[in-house]
């Protein structure tokens, strides 16, 4: 009995199933619209289904980033008003609704731009964005500062590792045939069975700590806490975070296209390993900050790590041309995943209890606005040198990750002159 009031408090059951769901989705999808590109594009054309799949996944993409913007900072709102469920909730929702399209769309054989209804669908319910800022929010309230970093990416661990395991395991379900059953509709009914299971323990199971219902009870408002210092900081945070956002996910989004041609053209099970390549950054990612924490090693300094590691990972990528090297350049990337949970932790330390959610809220919904730009461009980039130089976007992705670097430079040596100086008051 103690061990499941203890498992009510914890948010990572959620979180773990929510992602072995997505996992199984995104692998669906992502066959499915390969498919469907095939039977509608000229053999003789060696580019056009390349094209049919960049333009789905730029508009899907560009849905997914838009739609959830204003319910997102309403559901926020709701969030910091003591209700920290409910930006949770309402996300899973959609996502169980969504999921269940592309279920009908492969029993039923609709046309793949129906999958178009998919993001629509989520937005209008928060979306990914109002999910894991009310992940965020819920795990920042119920921890030390000095804790908060390490909890924050053990909550990305367990999501990385959830991910790991559902991408292993979605490319072999993808093709089994189960009592006449198409082929991907079992992969499809397992993502909705599981966020079906993540809303029920969500809604019923899931407990609110004490420390959230007490800045609940908070009846302080604003976000900055300290000096004109800290608004710096903040501004400096968001600035990287939202330039290593854009490199890392428009190179990703491509990515995701770029090994279903040749010379890789994966099949259903290479792209489930792929994808367990990227989520098995997450474990080696928590094991890195694991280290580094140990060795007292500053959080801006951790961030610039895991810049560099996919800085240089994702250049190593523009010249892929087997999977062996594909994977190669993924291992390059181990420490990629080290600076956002790091980020939302600076950023918790520099803002009020009580505005969590609206901060984490408002530095997603910032991805998704720079995304809304970057994700058009990335994809016209790639179709344009499709012939000459298909990787082009990934040293695109690279530079910008360079970019990224240099506001955290500036936020380690402020924050560094901050520590001596209260090192120096407190003496």
């Amino acid at each position: 009995m103690a061990v499941l009031r203890a498992v009510r408090k914890h948010v990572e059951p959620v979180v773990f199933c929510a992602q072995m769901a997505s996992s199984f989705f995104d692998t669906g999808l992502q066959m499915v619209v390969k498919q469907r590109s095939k039977n509608i594009t000229r053999p003789s054309d060696p580019h056009e289904d390349q094209n049919a799949i960049a333009n789905f996944y730029m508009t899907f993409n560009m849905l997914t980033k838009f739609i959830p913007i204003l319910p997102a900072l309403i559901l926020a709102q709701i969030g910091d008003r003591g209700y920290r469920k409910v930006p949770i909730i309402v996300p899973l929702v959609g996502y169980s609704l969504s999921r269940a399209l592309l279920l009908l769309e492969i029993w039923l054989e609709w046309r793949v731009e129906v999958m178009y209804a998919a993001p629509v669908i989520h937005g209008l319910c928060g979306g990914f964005s109002s999910y894991w800022a009310g992940v965020m929010a819920l795990v920042s309230v119920s921890t030390s500062e000095e804790e908060r970093s390490l909890r924050i990416m053990r909550t990305e661990l367990v999501y990385g590792i959830a991910g790991f395991l559902g991408s292993l395991a979605s490319g072999h379900l993808f093709q089994l045939y189960t009592g006449g059953m198409k082929q991907g509709v079992l992969l499809a009914s397992m993502s909705v069975a599981l966020y079906i299971f993540c809303l029920l323990y969500a809604t019923c199971i899931l407990k609110v700590s004490q420390i959230t219902l007490e800045q609940r009870e908070s009846t302080s408002i604003g976000i900055i806490t300290h000096s004109g210092q800290d608004r710096t900081i903040i501004v400096l945070l968001f600035v990287s975070g939202i330039l290593y956002d854009v490199a890392v996910a428009g190179g990703v989004e491509i990515l995701s296209i770029y090994v279903l041609k040749a010379p890789l053209e994966w099949s259903a099970t290479e792209v489930g390993y792929g994808n367990a390549a990227g989520s098995l950054i997450f474990i080696t990612s928590f094991l890195g900050m694991k280290f580094f924490t140990r060795f007292a090693v500053s959080d801006a300094s951790m961030i610039m790590t895991g810049m560099v590691s996919f800085m240089i990972g994702i250049y190593f990528m523009t010249f892929v041309t087997t999977t062996a090297m594909y994977f190669l350049a993924r291992s390059i990337m181990l420490f990629a995943l080290i600076p956002m949970p790091t980020i939302r932790s600076l950023l918790s330390k520099q803002v009020r209890g009580t505005s969590y959610g609206m901060t984490f809220i408002c530095l997603q919904l910032s991805f998704r606005l720079a995304s809304l730009a970057t994700t058009p461009i990335y994809t016209k980039i790639y179709e344009s040198t499709l012939d000459t130089f298909p990787g082009f976007v990934f040293s695109l992705s690279s530079i910008i990750t360079f970019v990224s670097i240099i506001p955290i430079s500036v936020v380690g040596c402020r924050t560094a002159k901050q520590e001596n100086y209260e090192r120096i008051q407190g003496n």
